[in-house]
C-alpha cells in the first residue's frame, strides 16, 4: 500500500506550535513578496537549501526578527497588501480561503489574526517530520514542504495499514507538534485523494473493494492533475464525476497521451515508484512588486536578484547553460527571454547577461512593471554539455574573483559585497 501524508493548514499549524495562545481561534498566515531584499540596507542574509528539492521552494533568510502583526502588510501609504498563504479551519468556517486578500478577509472575518510568514521555522518543521518519517517508514518521498509520499509494501501487512496510519498519525502530532491527515491506497494518486477526504487530522484506507463507493461519486475538479482546463474540456463533454470519467475510456484517452495517463491514474491502473530524492533541475528567483515604471530602478532591481540568485547557484555547485527572465507588467502583458550558454558561470558575467536578457524582454516600456523573474536551467551534470574553452584562462580568473566574493558572503551574508549598480 501506498500512503500520502499531508500537513494540515502548515504554515497556520506552525504558528500554533510558537503561540499555542492562537489554538482555537479564527487565524490565518498572510503573504508578501519579500521586496525588503531591494533595501539599500544590508543585512545578513543568507540562502536556505535544507529540504532542497525539485518540489521545496528556496527562499533567502534573513537574520533579524520580522513583524508577525498586521502592520507588517501595510504599504507606506498605511493600505493593507497581500494574500493569504493558509487559514486555520476556524477562519474557513467565516468564508476565507487560500490566496483571498488579506484586506476581503478581514471583511469577512473582522478578528481574524493574521501572522507573517517564517520559512526558518516551516523549514524546520518539514526537516523533522521528514526525519521522524524515515525512521519509520523504509521508503519516504517529500512531495513539497508539506506532503510526503510512502510506501508500506512489504513492511506492513494490508489489513494492518489502518492501525499504522492511525498511531503514525498520533506519534506525529506526539514527537513533532504537527497535525496531519494520511490517506492509504493501492496507488499514490488514489492515497493523495484519499487525504483529502481524511482531513482535518483524520486517516482513510482505500482497498479495492472500496474503490468503486469511494471514487465514483468525486467531482472531476478534485483530482490531482485535472487542471482548469481539463475541466471544461471534461465538461464539454458531459463529465463532472470520476465514475463518468472511468466509463468514457474511449473518449477520454483519445485526447492523446497526458489525457490517457490521467485516466489511468483516476481508474487505479497507474502508478509511480516511490522516489526518496528529488534533483533540483533548476533555479530562480521572483518578486512581485508595486507597479514600477522607473527603467532606472527595474534595471538595479535586476542586479539585486542576479546577485541573490547568483548565491545560490553556487550554494548549489551546478552549472547552469539556459538562462530565463521574464517580466509581468500591471496591464496583464508578459514577456520573456531566454538564452544557452554553454561557459563557465561567474558573477560578472551572469550579472551582464541577466540585464542584456531584461534590455531585450522588456517590450512594453510604456507599462509599470509588477513581477520580475529570472531562472537558471540545464546544469551541466544532467545536460552534459562540454563547456566552451574559448577565453578560458581569463574565465578561470574571474571564478577564483567569484569563489573568492562567495566565501565572504557565506560568512557575513549576502548582502555584504554588492554591485556598484545597485547603490
Amino acid at each position: 500500500m501506498k500512503i500520502h501524508i499531508d500537513i494540515d493548514c502548515f504554515f497556520a499549524s506552525a504558528a500554533r506550535i510558537v503561540e499555542p495562545e492562537l489554538i482555537g481561534i479564527p487565524m490565518a498566515i498572510g503573504g508578501r513578496s519579500d521586496t525588503k531584499i531591494f533595501s539599500k540596507e544590508a543585512k545578513k542574509q543568507t540562502v536556505n537549501f535544507q529540504n532542497s528539492g525539485s518540489f521545496v521552494p528556496t527562499f533567502y533568510k534573513t537574520y533579524e526578527k520580522s513583524d508577525d502583526d498586521l502592520d507588517s502588510f501595510k504599504d507606506e501609504n498605511g493600505r493593507i497588501r497581500g494574500i493569504l498563504t493558509t487559514s486555520s479551519y476556524e477562519a474557513r468556517a467565516y468564508g476565507i480561503k487560500t490566496a483571498m486578500s488579506i484586506k476581503e478577509a478581514l471583511e469577512l472575518c473582522p478578528h481574524l489574526v493574521i501572522k507573517a510568514p517564517n520559512m526558518s521555522l516551516y523549514q524546520k518543521l518539514s526537516h523533522e517530520l521528514h526525519q521522524f518519517l524515515c525512521s519509520k517508514i523504509p521508503l519516504i518521498e517529500q512531495a513539497s514542504i508539506d506532503e510526503f509520499y510512502g510506501d508500506l509494501s512489504g513492511w506492513i501487512e494490508d489489513e494492518d495499514v489502518p492501525q499504522f496510519i492511525d498511531n503514525l498519525r498520533h506519534e506525529i502530532k506526539k514527537c513533532v507538534k504537527l497535525p496531519v491527515s494520511i490517506g492509504a491506497s493501492k496507488t499514490r494518486y488514489i492515497a493523495k485523494l484519499a487525504t483529502t477526504y481524511a482531513k482535518p487530522f483524520g486517516c482513510k484506507t482505500i482497498y479495492p473493494d472500496d474503490f468503486d463507493n469511494f471514487v465514483h461519486p468525486i467531482k472531476v475538479g478534485d483530482f490531482a492533475g485535472i487542471g482548469k482546463s481539463m475541466k471544461q474540456k471534461l465538461a464539454s463533454v458531459h463529465i463532472h464525476t470520476l465514475g463518468e470519467l472511468i466509463q468514457r475510456k474511449g473518449t477520454v484517452t483519445s485526447w492523446g497521451p497526458y489525457a490517457k495517463d490521467l485516466y489511468n491514474r483516476v481508474s487505479g491502473l497507474s502508478d509511480a515508484p516511490i522516489k526518496t530524492s528529488h534533483i533540483r533541475k533548476s533555479i530562480g528567483i521572483s518578486r512581485t512588486i508595486d507597479p514600477l515604471y522607473d527603467r532606472v530602478e527595474l534595471r538595479r532591481r535586476i542586479h539585486v536578484l542576479a546577485r541573490h540568485l547568483n548565491f545560490a547557484v553556487l550554494k548549489l555547485q551546478v552549472i547552469p547553460t539556459v538562462f530565463h527572465l521574464s517580466i509581468a507588467y500591471e496591464q496583464n502583458q508578459k514577456s520573456h527571454k531566454n538564452i544557452s550558454l554553454s561557459e563557465i558561470f561567474t558573477e560578472k558575467k551572469f550579472n551582464s547577461l541577466c540585464l542584456e536578457l531584461f534590455n531585450e524582454a522588456d517590450i512594453h516600456k510604456r507599462l509599470h512593471v509588477i513581477r520580475l523573474s529570472i531562472n537558471c536551467s540545464s546544469f551541466t551534470r544532467d545536460s552534459r554539455k562540454e563547456l566552451s574553452l574559448i577565453g578560458f584562462e581569463q574565465e578561470q580568473t574571474m571564478k577564483k574573483l567569484t569563489d573568492s566574493v562567495q566565501e565572504l558572503r557565506e560568512r557575513y551574508g549576502i548582502d555584504t559585497l554588492k554591485w556598484a549598480s545597485e547603490l
